[in-house]
């Protein structure tokens, strides 16, 4: 592991915040430390245990250095990079000439760069020429992307910056619990009760985010769009509604006022748990401000409704001119460390790069000359996430999966198990050996975040530099390079380089015109300016704040959407009589293939548990710490509970980092929405007992 001598300025490897942090080479040469990075705007130098000891999963006693490859007998051994290439191509185009192009699929990751999620796409579109492709981060914000695409005509996570937000008067907080997934960034939110600000977080626990907050409302999960649209009602019933922004700057006003009215305070009560009282306290306080914002995350994205959920917020900010202005409007808080640019650039299966749409004639004529192929020759969409897994094994035969573990991160996981297992050939491209990646006919060792250069896009918009520190192990390459000498072996020679910023001049070419236009982004700009947000076409100087003078739609006026409560795909009966939610802890990431690996992070957070309220511990008999049996309609976990007051009585909730007995995906609904295609991981029907 070689190091240059001085420090270099790069970024986190986690979560969308994408925190800046020196890595400076330990003495003697082996590895590199973290220091703080001040001066870098986003956390000013903060970081959390992730961030601090993320240089652990550099070591070669925790990841991959070698490719492995399947034998007769069933085991994967060590191989070479010309054999298992070799194997790559000929299991893909194996499958391709006996099934067609479509029987093979492309999985990708929200970690990845955007140079790698932009060759990815290409790759398969050009090299392969299937539809098929998809990633993980249609798990992450899709319907908040969709929500954002309806009302505004623009997905960007955050249509301002993050030092707004200690400056507007009020925050409305659905669904995060900062203080855990992004410690960092909780310091806006502590600075915006200094300035005088006020905080409301929405969350059926009480968790340390909601310990910070001015207001805490706890409704039932699966119950987000009923509240926003009772507050909604509110805000018309007492006359605070922005007459004039609304004529001046929106269209549709009618239509979603007629159906927030169908939903009157007592009812929302009824159908959220939250009282009366608490909701017009809500509006009060949203409301007496010059500005306020409403900020979502995965709470009521991840829901078979999550689309019309987000929505409905989104109305409440238009309704009330909180939108378009400064220090307002609706944001969502993106997870993961590239969820904003991992789906601007081509690896979703309906987007071509620049966030252009696949069925555009137009844009696919751009691309197509930008990549230098037939319009004709690239396939139309394909399946989305969940749904793509789902076809694993019947029509799509083999799997090139790179950056994703979904063993442990799909719903429904332990049938996406079954369909991973069912392929006639799987190929994984990761940085250590994942459950996923250990199924796998061929796995193939990649670089990570201090071993390369490449950008991302954090979920302000605002597109970064991760320099590269120091040289990866002997056997490892980059994701580039597994792109470049695969699309070679399928006799596409020339337009997969290897160079992060050859790939980069490419994209901006591609996504020129856009609406997510990075053609007037540079790396020496990236550097220059600590990150340039788009759109930012030639010439441009990036935009922080969106919307000011108008949206993004072709009359330049946000739209209300008419929306109306309706139950979760899966509502509690006699037999499953408990709802289930799940989300993360602040000492693991996502799917923990990499922080699992990490002793400092293992001993904070060992393992699984089932979070429950002490009535309900009480009439199943449970115990604090011994071990609770959670049973879906889809698999059961096991995990020792964890009693407490801070979680309504009707629901238990289980982090979703952790493989085998405690795997909390085993139990989650695949039930997607309709527009978003976003599986319902916040809320299914349990059954609950001691094990």
């Amino acid at each position: 592991m070689h190091t240059s001598d001085s420090a270099t300025a790069t970024h986190c490897p986690y979560c969308a915040l994408q925190c800046g942090m020196n890595l400076r080479p330990e003495p003697g040469g082996v590895g590199v430390a973290v220091e703080e990075r001040a001066d870098f705007p986003v956390n000013r130098g903060a970081l959390c245990g992730k961030g601090r000891t993320a240089p652990a999963v550099l070591s070669s006693r925790v990841r991959l250095t070698e490719p492995l490859v399947r034998t007769h007998a069933g085991t994967l051994e060590p191989a070479t990079w010309e054999e298992a290439l070799d194997a790559v191509a000929a299991g893909l185009a194996r499958t391709a000439g006996a099934h067609g192009a479509d029987a093979v699929g492309v999985f990708g990751g929200g970690g990845l760069t955007n140079e790698k999620a932009y060759a990815l796409g290409k790759f398969a579109r050009v090299a392969l020429r299937t539809s098929q492709i998809d990633y993980n981060g249609r798990f992450c914000m899709s319907s908040a992307a969709a929500a954002h695409q309806r009302a505004f005509g623009l997905d960007r996570g955050l249509p301002f910056p993050l030092e707004d937000i200690p400056r507007t008067g009020c925050v409305i907080l659905v669904g995060s619990n900062l203080a855990e997934t992004m410690p960092p960034a909780l310091r806006y939110l502590t600075e915006l009760k200094a300035n005088g600000g006020t905080l409301i977080v929405i969350d059926p626990r009480r968790t340390r985010t909601a310990d910070q907050a001015d207001l805490h409302l706890a409704p039932r999960p699966g119950t987000d769009l009923a509240l926003a649209l009772g507050l909604l009602h509110l805000v018309v019933a007492e006359g605070r509604t922005d007459e004039e922004f609304i004529a001046e700057r929106t269209t549709g006003w009618e239509e979603a006022r007629a159906a927030a009215m169908a939903h009157w305070p007592e009812l929302v009560e009824r159908i959220t748990g939250v009282s009366v009282p608490k909701l017009r306290q809500a509006v009060e306080m949203f409301c007496a401000p010059e500005s306020a914002m409403v900020l979502t995350a995965r709470g009521p994205e991840q829901q078979s409704k999550g689309t019309d959920t987000v929505g409905a917020w989104i109305n409440l900010c238009l309704a009330t001119g909180r939108a378009g202005r400064p220090l307002s409007g609706y944001g969502c808080l993106t997870g993961q460390g590239n969820g904003q640019g991992g789906r601007e650039h081509g690896q979703k299966a309906d987007q071509l790069p620049g966030y252009r749409k696949l069925t555009d004639p137009a844009a696919r004529a751009h691309v197509a000359e930008v990549w230098g192929v037939d319009p004709d020759t690239l396939p139309g969409p394909g399946r989305s996430a969940y749904e793509l897994l789902d076809a694993l094994g019947t029509d799509v035969k083999a799997l090139l999966l790179m950056g994703s573990n979904p063993v442990v991160s799909a719903p429904r996981a332990a049938h996406v198990e079954d369909r991973i297992r069912s392929l006639d050939f799987l190929a994984v491209a990761d940085v250590v050996l994942s459950e996923t990646a250990a199924l796998a006919d061929v796995v193939l060792p990649v670089t990570q975040w201090a071993e390369e250069t490449g950008t991302t896009t954090n979920l302000e918009g605002r597109v970064l530099l991760r320099r590269q520190a120091l040289t990866p192990p002997p056997g490892v390459r980059t994701d580039l390079e597994v792109l470049h000498g695969l699309a070679a072996r399928l006799g596409v020679e020339k337009g997969f380089p290897t160079a992060p910023e050859e790939v980069f001049e490419e994209l901006r070419r591609a996504s020129a015109g856009g609406p997510a236009d990075y053609s007037g982004i540079s790396y020496s700009r990236i550097e220059a300016e600590q990150g340039v947000f788009w759109p930012c076409p030639q010439d441009s100087p990036g935009q922080p704040r969106l919307f000011l003078d108008r949206f993004a739609t072709d009359d330049g006026r946000a739209r209300f959407v008419p929306v109306s409560h309706r139950e979760a795909a899966e509502v509690p009966d006699a037999e499953y009589p408990i709802l289930l939610t799940t989300g993360r802890v602040v000492s693991q990431y996502q799917s923990g293939a990499q922080t699992r690996r990490v002793d400092e992070l293992n001993e904070a957070a060992p393992g699984p548990f089932v979070e429950l309220h002490p009535r309900l511990a009480a009439r199943i008999g449970a115990v604090d710490g011994s071990p609770l049996a959670v049973t879906s309609r889809r698999g059961r976990a096991v995990a020792p509970a964890r009693i407490t007051d801070a979680i309504r009585a009707d629901t238990v909730f289980m982090p979703f980092h952790w493989p085998g007995e405690g795997r909390a995906n085993s139990l989650t609904n695949p039930a997607l929405d309709p527009v978003s295609r976003m599986p319902e991981f916040k809320v299914c029907a349990v059954r609950v007992e001691p094990a």
